[in-house]
């Protein structure tokens, strides 16, 4: 279910990402519907690597140590 959960958020963020992308080609500076999906990129973002530590300091998800 986390992986899930991981996953939607990241599928958001990339769609958010085109979309910004989208509209600074189409609205050539017309609107603020670019500004407003790289906000909510960026807010998902942020709640995604807030989740992850909430479930780091929960014992939800155990980080692997990098061996090297």
């Amino acid at each position: 279910m986390k992986t899930l959960i991981a996953i939607a958020f990241l599928a958001a963020i990339v769609y958010n990402l085109g979309a910004g992308l989208y509209y600074m080609h189409a609205d050539r500076g017309g609107s603020d519907r670019m500004v407003k999906a790289l906000t909510r990129r960026i807010a998902l973002s942020v709640a995604l690597i807030v989740l992850v530590l909430l479930g780091i300091a929960t014992g939800v998800i155990e980080p692997h140590g990098v061996v090297g």
